[in-house]
This record gives structure tokens, C-alpha cells and sequence, in this order.
């Protein structure tokens, strides 16, 4: 029996709604007894999960493919002919920063930071890095325990040792945070997040501003450039001119999509070229003077204007690439860029309703021949060269991530040894992409990789995953830990929903504020095609998803109990009524609703999982993860419908509680932790599912 959970009923009132709440004491991390609780909620997962069948086996296989010799590259930045990478090598802890002075060879490669050397303990994680324009300094955003709070360091790159002064709380889990360097490499504007004292404690996460730090200087004498006048969750990302010294930042009003776009000239005077209203999504500057944007007015799938610098104004913007009805734009905030523009040349990533691909251009619009591909890929990655060269990276769901060289003089296209090899071969799955039919008549994307001689007699255990959310592009990706799954007769499947951006804002729009329910009804047509189809039956199906997705295992939880055999939930928000209240829940208003806004609190709460759990019903069991420190999405989300649905199931099916107490939302998760979370996955879909594990 899961540990005793007592109920202390409050009360909220909205819009002459009341709603009770049993568990609001869960919220208060502070307090002892949500600590011991939560700690017997482990103790809890543990004693039943430890006990599955074939633990000892899965873990072994998981342990062999995740720590496997292979290598990723990531994170690309090229200066002065040398390049910067992102390695992950397990089985190494965590990723770290590498010097690649030529392509030709990888032994010319060093090490230039290693977060395992800086702290044995193994949490702290490199959030990103830039080098300076002649590559002989590298800032760092180094963050502790998944808090992704991170501090900027500086590397001398030739020696690898820390210089100068450590600028604080430059980077955050909630508005992030970014740097960029004069072109003579003395100095950095950054974004500062207030320090103590400044604002009360619960803003010091908000109200990112944009500062300039002198190197060599005392950083409390740092100069306030702009942003008092940004919303409280302003998030922003910078881009230099190299030859002028023009600063262009791009601030985005929470994640919701909306950008404005800021030019700082040499002489210190900043000028607004878009306001958040004005659908102008990113911004890059051009070789001669100008300024290419992607703008989505009178265009939902994107087009590509061009601005003089002299004269940055919208109404004098030249269309360079109108708008293509058949695919989309791609454009995404603290990402690699979607538009890259070289010295006589455009490139644009573009949507394909999920898979993507890299268009090439020249600069008055007319296409040219581009890079191969592969087929049901994704790209992205775009890195300058020299010229109109680039890199860019390539995966798809049986092709591990790898980085190729396109050579716009001679048109050929080589891979680079920046691959990663995978450690498992996915001669024997084959991907189908076929399509589901919502509730209102929209066609869904459904991706399906099946083992080649699975058969569709409804029998195989499938696990369907989906997200639906922030006009993301759920695009397909490389796991080789997924075929210890598909190896043993699993089919895995990737629904793309509307709330992504997989086509366009209008395919965004329909799947958020108080259309989010949309979102819901297209991941059940999945899981019900997947049935009709003959791949699996609901004794046999298995849901999974993360963050945003967890909400969507929540909302399908509560509304299709019955559809599914067993759930398994990552950082997944829950209350809807009172996410906004957590220090990331604000940056999510403008994606969810408030419920200030009566009509977005009637949609809110229509949907909201913990509002929607009914004493009695017999759910399936359901596996919940958290990480203590995570800084998007607050843990007592996972705390809260643990509890209610402890308490209301009608069922003997288990609901556990699995909180890792040194890591966050994931993305920087020490490589021990991470096996041992899929460990506990698997073994729980093993077992829920009724698939014995058959050595390889």
C-alpha cells in the first residue's frame, strides 16, 4: 500500500467557481512533512519497482547501450577557422566543451572544459557556451544539480584554464539567458537577472535586463543597457554584427512566441524594430548591410523580409522568399537558427509537417540546388564556414545524429567524422508514417517504428508518446536505448499534435490557450488508429510524454482511463489551476491561460488532471517522475496528482512516485541517473505489459 497521504481541504473561488483542494500542504517544499513524505513515496516506488521481473537483465542491456564508447557533437560554433563543440562520451557523467582545430582528423581535438574534472559529485552541466569573434576566450554557463542557474565562466582556450571575473545568475530554468562578445573580444553584453537585494527574492528569476561587462572589471560596476521597460518574463537571445559592432536582441514575451527585436548602434542608441505583435519571429543579419527576418504577417507558414540597417523599418521590408503553403518556416528560441545567411547564399530549415529539411537560396530569393539528405530526417545545427559553407546535422529515428559538410561551390555534400556510431544496429525496425483522424476531422501525423516482422494482430506491446505544445517541432530523432524496447518485440510510436508547430502558427494555435483540448482529442485518435490498425490493443498499449506531455498523460489518464494499459509521466504539470503561480508557470500564461480570464479559466479547468481524477475509477497504473531541483516545471505538480489518485482509484494498479533529489528537468542529468530512471521505465513497461525479456 502506498504511504498514508493526509487531505487538508482549502478552498479557491474563481469566477463563482469554488474549488477544493485537498492537497495544497503538498506545495511547500520547505516543510518537513512534504519532504518526509516525498521521501516515502521513493521509498514506496522503490520497494515495487526494485522487485520487477528481469530488473537485472533490463538493467544490464541499458547499462551496455547507454554507456556504450559512443560519441555525440552538438552545439557547433565555428571561429577564425577553428571550431567548438558540445561531446557527450559516456560514460562520462555529464557533456563537456571540446577545441576541434581541423575537420581533417579528429586527433587534433582537446578538451577545453570538462564539468566531470570541475566536480567529482558529477551535477554540475555546461547550460551553453560562446567564444569570443578570434576564439581565444570561451564563455561558459556552468549550472549545479539540473537547476540550470548558471554563472558565466571564462576559459582561455589555448590553455583551458578559468580567467577572469565570474559574472552571477546570467542563465536561469525559467527566462534562460544568453551572452554575446564585442567584435574585439573585450567585453560581453549579457542578460543579468536582478541580484539579491534588487527585488524581492520570488523576482530574482524574472526581469531579465541586458547588461555590458567589461573584462577585467568588478561586474557590480556593470552597465544597465536595456530592459526596464521588458515584461516580467522576458527571455532573450543576442546576435553581434562582427563588422560594425551592431547588437541585434531578440526578447521573447514568455514562451508563447511572440518577439521583439532590438538593434544597438556602436554609439550606445538602441532602436525597436518590432514589437511582440508584430509576428516577426527571428531575425539575423546579412552580409551587406541588411537584415533578413522571418516574419508570419499575412503569412502563418513564414516569409523571408530584407531591411536595410540604416533604415530598419517593417513598412520599407523587401520580400525576399514568400510564403510556402505546403511546409513551414521553422524558428524556435535558444535553438540553432532556422535562417542562415553567408556571403552570397540563404539557408532555411523547413518544416515538413514533423521531418524537416535545409533549403538553399541565394540572396535575391530564387532557390538553388541544396544538400542531401536523408529521407524522414531532421536538420538543423546550421553552422557558418568560410564562403557560403556550412555545417548542419541530420538524424531520423534509425540514424544516429551526425554532422555534415555542404560545399556550395562544388554542391557536394560529406559527412564528417562529427558522428555518433550507434551501439545498436536498426537494420531490423523499419519507420511508417501514417495518419489519424481527430475528433473534429484534423489528419495527425502518427510515426511508427515496428520491429520488421512485427505483426499487426493487435498484439504487440506499443508505447505512444507525444507532446503538443509551445509551437515545438516534434521532430524525428536518434535513440539507440529505444531498441532495447524494439528488440523485444515493442512498437514505438510518435504522435505530432497540434499545439507543435509542425505546420505553422495556425497548427500552434489550435492546440493552445483554450483550444488546448484539441491536443488531447488528436493523441487519442493515435492511440485509437494504432488499435483499428491492428498494431496493439489497450491491454497492450502504453502511453509516455514529458513536461507539456506530461500534462497530456494526465489529461488522457483522466479522460480515457480505459484506453491504455499503463502511463508513464516525466516533470509533467497537473493543477492547471495554480501552475501559473510557479516561478516558470507566468512564462507559460501566454501558451495555457490564466485563470484570471474567466473563458481561460472555463477551459482550464475543464481539462486540468488533478481537477478531473473521480473516487472509484479504475485507473492503470501509472509511473510518475520528478526531479527536486527541476526549474520549469515545479515538482509539487507531480506531488499533488500523485496523492489524488492514490487516494481515488478504484484499482489495485500501483501510482508511484519516483523524485530524483539531484537532478531537474532532464536535459543536464547526470549519465548514472538517467540509466537508472530508464531502468525503472522499462522494467515497469516490462511488467505492466506482460512482455518477458528475451537475451539477445
Amino acid at each position: 500500500m502506498p504511504p498514508e497521504t493526509k487531505q487538508a481541504p482549502v478552498s479557491d473561488s474563481y469566477h463563482g467557481v469554488t474549488i477544493q483542494d485537498n492537497y495544497r500542504w503538498l506545495e511547500n517544499w520547505d516543510d518537513k512533512q512534504v519532504r518526509a513524505w516525498s521521501d516515502a513515496q521513493n521509498v514506496y516506488a522503490r520497494t515495487f519497482l526494485d522487485r520487477l521481473p528481469h530488473v537485472t537483465e533490463i538493467r544490464k542491456r541499458v547499462t551496455e547501450v547507454m554507456t556504450a564508447k559512443t560519441v555525440a557533437y552538438y552545439e557547433l560554433a565555428a571561429r577564425q577557422g577553428t571550431l567548438f563543440a558540445v561531446k557527450r562520451e559516456p560514460p562520462k557523467q555529464q557533456p563537456f566543451l571540446i577545441v576541434i582545430p581541423s575537420l581533417k582528423s579528429p586527433d587534433t581535438t582537446r578538451v577545453l572544459v570538462d564539468p566531470n574534472l570541475l566536480d567529482p559529485q558529477s551535477t554540475t552541466s555546461i547550460d551553453w557556451y560562446v567564444p569570443s569573434p578570434d576564439g581565444r576566450t570561451v564563455a561558459v554557463s556552468l549550472s549545479k544539480g539540473g537547476t540550470e542557474s548558471g554563472d558565466i565562466h571564462f576559459f582561455a582556450t589555448e590553455t583551458g584554464k578559468e580567467i577572469n571575473e565570474v559574472i552571477p545568475h546570467v542563465n536561469t530554468g525559467t527566462a534562460g539567458g544568453d551572452l554575446v562578445w564585442t567584435p574585439d573580444g573585450t567585453g560581453v553584453f549579457y542578460t543579468r537577472h536582478p541580484r539579491p537585494g534588487e527585488r524581492a527574492p520570488e523576482d530574482c528569476n524574472f526581469y531579465q535586463q541586458i547588461y555590458f561587462h567589461q573584462l577585467g572589471t568588478a561586474t557590480q560596476t556593470d552597465r544597465y543597457e536595456l530592459g526596464k521597460d521588458f515584461p516580467r518574463i522576458a527571455e532573450t537571445e543576442f546576435e553581434m554584427h562582427d563588422k560594425s559592432g551592431t547588437l541585434l536582441a531578440r526578447v521573447q514575451n514568455g514562451d508563447g512566441g511572440e518577439f521583439a527585436h532590438y538593434l544597438r548602434s556602436v554609439d550606445g542608441k538602441w532602436t525597436r524594430i518590432n514589437d511582440f505583435r508584430d509576428q516577426i519571429v527571428q531575425a539575423t543579419f546579412g552580409p551587406n548591410d541588411d537584415l533578413y527576418v522571418i516574419s508570419r504577417v499575412k503569412a502563418d507558414r513564414g516569409k523571408i523580409l530584407r531591411l536595410s540597417l540604416a533604415k530598419p523599418q517593417l513598412e520599407q521590408a523587401e520580400t525576399i522568399i514568400p510564403e510556402d503553403k505546403d511546409t513551414v518556416v521553422t524558428s524556435f528560441y535558444h535553438a540553432p537558427p532556422s535562417l542562415v545567411v553567408t556571403q552570397t547564399r540563404l539557408y532555411l530549415v523547413y518544416q515538413l509537417g514533423g521531418p524537416s529539411e535545409l533549403r538553399v537560396f541565394d540572396l535575391k530569393g530564387t532557390r538553388l540546388s541544396g544538400p542531401e539528405q536523408l529521407p524522414l530526417s531532421a536538420v538543423g545545427g546550421l553552422t557558418k564556414l568560410d564562403g557560403d559553407n556550412v555545417l548542419f546535422s541530420s538524424t531520423s529515428y534509425v540514424s544516429p545524429p551526425t554532422i555534415y559538410h555542404f560545399d556550395a561551390t562544388t554542391g557536394r555534400t560529406e559527412k564528417t567524422w562529427l558522428a555518433s556510431p550507434s551501439p545498436v544496429d536498426f537494420s531490423d525496425v523499419e519507420v511508417v508514417r501514417e495518419f489519424a483522424t481527430s475528433k473534429d476531422g484534423t489528419r495527425i501525423p502518427v510515426n511508427i517504428l515496428r520491429p520488421k516482422n512485427a505483426m499487426r494482430d493487435g498484439s504487440n506491446p506499443t508505447v505512444l508518446n507525444g507532446y503538443g505544445g509551445y509551437g515545438t517541432n516534434i521532430t524525428p530523432g536518434f535513440s539507440a536505448v529505444k531498441h532495447v524496447l524494439l528488440e523485444q518485440g515493442f512498437v514505438y510510436a510518435v504522435a505530432n499534435l497540434r499545439g507543435g508547430g509542425e505546420y505553422g502558427e495556425p497548427w500552434h494555435r489550435q492546440g493552445n490557450l483554450t483550444n488546448k483540448q484539441n491536443v488531447f482529442d488528436d493523441f487519442e485518435a493515435a492511440a485509437r488508429h494504432l488499435i483499428a490498425r491492428g498494431y496493439t490493443s489497450p491491454a497492450k498499449l502504453a502511453i509516455e510524454g514529458g513536461s507539456n506531455g506530461g500534462l497530456l498523460m494526465g489529461a488522457t489518464l483522466t479522460q480515457h482511463p480505459n484506453l491504455m494499459r499503463a502511463v508513464v509521466s516525466h516533470v509533467g504539470i497537473y493543477d492547471m489551476l495554480r501552475v501559473e503561480l510557479s516561478p516558470n508557470g507566468v512564462f507559460n500564461i501566454v501558451e495555457f491561460g490564466t485563470v484570471k480570464d474567466p473563458d481561460q479559466f472555463r477551459a482550464l479547468h475543464a481539462y486540468s488532471p488533478y481537477h478531473h481524477v473521480q473516487d472509484g475509477v479504475k485507473y492503470p497504473p501509472v509511473l510518475f517522475l520528478t526531479g527536486a531541483n527541476d526549474p520549469r516545471v515545479d515538482p509539487l505538480q507531480s506531488r499533488k496528482m500523485t496523492a489524488r489518485l492514490q487516494a481515488a482509484t478504484g484499482s489495485a494498479e500501483p501510482i508511484l512516485l519516483r523524485t530524483s533529489s539531484n537532478s531537474g528537468h532532464g536535459g543536464d542529468t547526470a549519465l548514472s541517473e538517467k540509466i537508472e530512471q530508464t531502468v525503472d521505465v522499462f522494467a515497469f513497461l516490462f511488467d505492466r505489459l506482460g512482455v518477458k525479456f528475451h537475451s539477445k
